[in-house]
């Protein structure tokens, strides 16, 4: 069975934040936004692309957020990701995060070549295309592979990430922070709450949430938090499997953090006892760590409630009440 990379959440497109710095795929060959021409992905392929001519191009369908494309040639196939609303900007972030994970060589990801600017407005991005296999799910694989790449990946800089991206379709501040706690309070909940209080005027959860935030050491006790290369946006949707079976992770909102927060979507991801199992294998559990699983998923309903309306409000809420119970705060 043949399948392209399209998945994503269905979110509604929201301003993506300018992009701090440029692409650094190869330190020795730095990938830069493409020049303008009448059909750049066509002119990528049949130059850097290394193809002399396009076979077939078919649509594929699966995401809401971008139109994809997949580029049969005689060099092989190329998937295609466009948007004619927004500018490089999300591609951008979406190919630096993926060339992260992909340098880590341990879980499979789609290779990023080209991030460039369409001629009558948009954006598009070409990456690999990766053939996928039968929807068997290996979840200790995923749990392993998964866990391998965190290990792998470690930042000097902090918590954080090169570029600003985003979840779905909302803003995802990654401004380097050198505390843990300090980052996940201001630029992932404070930020969310912020964005709830704008939106619905929703003073209520937007001063519980700030609560909150302001006691979060008593749940990092005797926890140690390296920085490590999450996918940020880890659910069904972006997980996948290949011919041989081997999972591949798609549509990264990537940054580094703690690790455990990785699992903050768990609740539409469907990982079970043998995802776990494998990947507390690589990276032992933490004490406290079932204490703070719920903190991590109060992200993910958060940003859920500020894209698609107040059904996911009463999940956040619940969350926060029981934190501030526990706490005392």
């Amino acid at each position: 069975m043949v399948v392209a990379i399209s998945f994503s959440c269905c979110m509604p497109s929201l301003h993506c934040p300018p992009i701090i710095h440029p692409f650094n795929f190869n330190k020795n060959k730095p990938l830069t936004v493409a020049a303008m021409s009448n059909d750049p992905v066509r002119e990528w392929i049949l130059s850097e692309g290394k193809a002399t001519q396009i076979t077939g191009i078919s649509p594929v369908g699966g995401g809401c957020i971008n139109s994809a494309t997949r580029y049969d040639t005689d060099a092989g196939s190329f998937f295609v990701k466009t948007n004619r609303r927004i500018g490089p900007s999300m591609f951008e972030g979406e190919a630096l995060g993926l060339n992260a994970m992909y340098e880590t060589g341990s879980i499979r990801v789609p290779k990023p070549y080209k991030v460039g600017s369409l001629p009558t407005g948009g954006s598009y991005i070409i990456m690999e295309f990766i053939e996928f296999g039968a929807s068997r799910r290996n979840q200790s694989a995923l749990g392993r592979k998964l866990a391998e790449m965190h290990k792998a990946a470690k930042s000097e800089k902090g918590f954080g990430f090169h570029v600003d991206n985003t979840i779905g379709s909302t803003p995802q501040i990654n401004t380097w922070m050198s505390d843990w706690i300090e980052f996940y309070a201001e630029h992932r909940l404070g930020y969310q709450l912020k964005l709830a209080r704008e939106q619905y005027g929703d003073s209520t959860i937007y001063e519980r949430g700030k609560r909150l935030a302001r006691n979060l050491a008593p749940l990092f006790k005797d926890v140690v938090v390296e920085p490590c290369l999450l996918h940020g946006d880890l659910w069904s949707g972006n997980i996948t499997y290949d011919k041989n079976n081997e999972p591949v992770i798609l549509d990264p909102a990537c940054y580094y953090g703690h690790n455990e927060a990785e699992f903050g979507m768990s609740w539409c991801a469907g990982f079970g006892g043998d995802f776990y199992k494998a990947y507390f294998e690589v990276m032992p559990a933490q004490p406290g760590f079932e204490q703070r699983r719920d903190l991590y998923t109060l992200y993910h309903y958060l940003n859920h409630y500020n894209l698609f309306g107040s059904g996911y409000r009463s999940n956040a809420m619940s969350i926060i009440d029981d934190y501030l119970r526990m706490l005392n705060v």
